[in-house]
């Protein structure tokens, strides 16, 4: 009886191909003969970490920006074009990349494409839709400020960073989001949105001919002649400070409800590849499901916590591996005790085979699930292939689920002694503010 994942990936073609075309974009294919759309998922290496240093958040802003057209396109045209086809569109900026997504029926991809590509390289950015939208930008920080979880975590990151640009919040300061000027926009976009800088991915029913050509078509032409590279805007970037011990920050806050417990470790990178994946595992047996360690524990025993969970996410640069609870004030210290006990047992004493092989099988499921429409493998296919992880698209199918099988309990064992130090984290706790 075939495995899940042969099953998903019987619907698609064995491997997704991965090219670097002409123009210098990265472009990364996966036909899926079945599906009656295509999905198109656009990263471009335009992150907060190559905001200028006078204009952190430029890239969020950016990204905004890119939607208000071109001398040839109206603002909001492009948004029509999507509801028109009964399609679905999306944006996000990130510390890595920013990225621009759409869903159409396959039959209209190419014209779609078009269009979208025409915003990316020639955004006009015009002073007043720029102040227009600045408005827009503001507010979502306010709201993001207002919002005790984004706040948190936000503390969470520059404590554990520190002077990195991964500390950065990539929606910016409101002082530095009211002074950037159309200018300084238009030369960072001249710098970051070029084809070298992009990759695309594109899931669904269109062939690899058909892939090929339509993006050489709609990213070829006399934008991609310009010669233009500012080197104010690229800068090699710092190395992580180690985490000499704990750091503990707790923060009153007037809007929250709850208490708020996020703790944080220093993960790998993308270069270590093998160990960012394997870190999801750990996850897995802490945070995933009723049985998970530190979910029986704490939530399903002593009641200590409301909700409980973990992650790590692969970056460009060192990741984060995090832990965060919903509880009670009083149970803060009792509660970060009881992560440490368990995170040293992972260190101290090898998994059963039974607690490692039924974390295997729910990660991996989880893995397979998560991939089954064209818009989410559009999206896993380019964030991976922006990163550099050619192995892990071109054989998606299998890559993933064959680094997670291979895993023995010593490997964990060591794995958790590496990266989750019991004496080395950092943890952020935000509680209600007292009523006077």
């Amino acid at each position: 009886m075939p495995t899940i994942c042969e099953r998903v990936a019987a619907k698609a073609s064995p491997q997704a191909n991965f090219l670097k075309l002409g123009n210098g974009i990265t472009l990364v294919h996966q036909e899926i003969p079945t599906a009656a759309v295509a999905s198109v998922d656009i990263w471009v290496k335009a992150g907060a970490t190559t905001d200028p240093e006078h204009s952190l958040g430029m890239a969020h802003f950016l990204e905004h920006m890119i939607f208000k057209g071109t001398d040839l396109i109206a603002p909001g045209e492009f948004d029509l074009v999507i509801e028109s086809e009964g399609g679905i569109s999306n944006a996000a900026t990130s510390h890595d990349y920013a990225h621009y997504t759409f869903t159409v029926d396959a039959s209209r991809f190419a014209i779609t494409l078009t269009y979208l590509s025409q915003m990316l390289l020639n955004a006009k950015i015009d002073e007043v839709q720029l102040e227009q939208e600045r408005l827009v930008v503001l507010e979502e920080l306010r709201q993001a400020m207002d919002d005790p979880d984004w706040y948190a975590y936000q503390h969470l990151i520059e404590t554990a960073y520190g002077s990195h640009p991964y500390s950065r919040s990539v929606l910016g300061s409101e002082a530095v989001i009211t002074q950037i000027d159309a200018n300084q926009m238009r030369e960072y976009h001249r710098s970051h949105y070029r084809p070298e800088h992009m990759t695309i991915a594109i899931a669904g029913s269109v062939t690899r001919e058909e892939a090929i050509k339509v993006v050489n078509s709609a990213f070829t032409g006399d934008t991609f002649e310009r010669k233009f590279f500012d080197r104010a805007f690229t800068k090699s970037v710092q190395g992580f400070p180690a985490i000499p011990a704990r750091r503990r920050h707790k923060i009153s806050l007037p809007r929250a409800q709850h208490s708020r417990l996020n703790m944080a470790w220093i993960g790998p990178s993308v270069s270590d590849l093998e160990d960012a994946v394997q870190l999801e595992l750990v996850s897995t047996i802490l945070t995933e499901g009723r049985s998970a360690r530190l979910v029986r524990e704490l939530l399903e025993g002593f009641s200590w916590v409301q909700d409980i969970a973990s992650s790590f996410s692969v970056q460009q640069q060192a990741g984060l591996f995090t832990i965060s609870a919903y509880l009670d004030e009083d149970y803060l210290e009792p509660v970060e005790h009881k992560v440490v006990q368990q995170v040293t047992d992972l260190i101290n004493n090898p998994i059963s085979d039974a607690e490692l092989n039924k974390a295997k099988r729910s990660l991996c499921n989880h893995f397979t699930f998560a991939l089954e429409s064209p818009s989410q493998l559009a999206s896993f296919l380019g964030y991976h292939s922006l990163l550099g992880c050619e192995s892990l698209c071109t054989d998606w199918s299998n890559a993933y689920c064959e680094i997670i099988r291979k895993v023995q309990a010593s490997d964990l064992q060591s794995l958790v002694k590496k990266y989750l130090s019991p004496e080395n984290y950092v943890v952020t706790c935000v509680v209600p503010e007292a009523i006077a």
